[in-house]
């Protein structure tokens, strides 16, 4: 790292845009507006808050942004960073904008400076608050930053885009697989309904089964081989295939508690807290007791089990109840009527869906391995220990 030097943000900067300390006053449509809650992984998620147009430019007094310019959390989280792709978009409060000398500094660079463990450790360093941790805009201007010169700052960056790009491009393909695979179901037992057909309970199509947590004080039942999902891998891996939880159990776990393992395919759902947030098993996996695992009658139909759920989520989530956390119990299920096709069609269906989720399944694996590999790529390009060729 001899040719990278040591700077201070505010040296490597020529334009600071922050937006702290004040609230608009938000639509319903409008100007998109950036809020901390939608710069997540390197990425701005589609807002889904708006200010007025007319009251954009009295808003927008303190500056106003341009493509490409880095967007920061500065809390609640701290420390989020993402490239602007859009400038018609107000910036909310705890987001700060910034734009790098384009002369010393490479934006897309910075982002992923920031993203990494040394960019991260100096916001950390220089964070207080004892509710939320957050960073004042003195601190913020002072962390180190170490570049190396432009050119390479811009191949390391390139580097990095390209992997971040392919993921989102097979992030796409798997919305417009899934979207095409709902349309289809929709078309075929919703627009298509044979009149014939008759009204029976949910439960009559699918069989629901509990799952369980072994005691987390015995640490013999933890870290095993056994993959086991909580609501929170249910809701990070929403409406796609999970191919990993945070946590695992072991054999011994498995036989000492309620848990049980659901073969590859299953759909999983949660049913307690966040209801409703579903995922379909890449691979046999155990479950807590808040979710339910979702499976077919009729053997071997799991994708249109799948999609059947994904049809009635919101009734389901519309009947939950509860007086501390929303709740659907076997009874929601019971409850909720659909009309029900013959086996003949749904045998038919699920022969016919079968390649677009293969397709799903593959492209979620390449997301994993592109994924690993940046994480892995990111603090040893940071650091100089891998080099790219210019």
């Amino acid at each position: 790292m001899r040719e990278w030097k040591e700077y201070e943000l505010q040296d490597v900067v020529e334009k600071f845009i922050d937006y702290r300390g004040k609230t608009p006053e938000k639509t319903s449509t409008g100007i998109p507006l950036v809020t901390a809650k939608v710069v997540k992984n390197g990425k701005i998620q589609p807002p889904d808050e708006f200010i007025a147009a007319e009251n954009y430019t009295a808003w927008m007094r303190r500056g106003y942004p341009e493509i490409n310019d880095v967007v920061m959390t500065t809390e609640a989280p701290l420390g989020e960073v993402a490239l602007l792709k859009d400038k018609n978009v107000a910036l909310a409060q705890r987001i700060i904008v910034f734009r790098g000398k384009q002369e010393l500094c490479d934006n897309a660079f910075l982002k992923y400076y920031l993203q990494g463990p040394y960019g991260q450790d100096e916001l950390q360093g220089r964070a207080s608050g004892t509710t939320v941790e957050g960073i004042k805009a003195s601190e913020l201007r002072k962390i180190k930053v170490f570049l190396p010169p432009l050119p390479e700052q811009r191949a390391i960056a390139g580097v990095l885009s390209s992997l971040d790009d392919k993921i989102d491009l097979l992030h796409r393909q798997n919305k417009t697989l899934e979207g095409m695979a709902e349309a289809l179901w929709r078309k075929m037992f919703v627009e298509e309904a044979d009149p014939k057909w008759e009204e029976s309970s949910l439960l009559e199509i699918i069989d629901l089964v509990g799952g369980g947590t072994p005691k987390t004080e015995i640490s013999e039942y933890w870290n095993g081989s056994i993959p086991w999902l909580s609501a929170r891998d249910i809701t990070s891996n929403h409406k796609s295939f999970i191919v990993q939880t945070e946590k695992n159990i072991t054999e011994l776990g498995l036989k000492n508690s309620s848990a049980k393992i659901l073969l590859r395919h299953a759909t999983i759902i949660s049913a307690r807290g966040t209801v409703g947030n579903y995922c379909i098993l890449s691979s046999p996996m155990a479950f807590s007791q808040s979710n339910y695992g979702v499976l077919p009658k009729i053997d071997g139909c799991y994708f249109f089990t799948y999609l059947l759920i994904a049809h009635i989520v919101g009734e389901l989530k519309s009947a939950a109840y509860g007086s501390v956390f929303d709740t659907i119990t076997t009874n929601t299920f019971r409850e909720q009527k659909i009309t029900l096709p013959s086996e003949d069609k749904i045998l038919s269906f699920e022969k016919m869906i079968n390649t677009y989720f293969e397709k799903i399944y593959s492209n979620t694996t390449q997301i994993r391995t592109l994924s690993r590999l940046r994480d892995t790529l990111l603090p040893k390009l940071m650091n100089g220990e891998v080099r790219v060729r210019l």
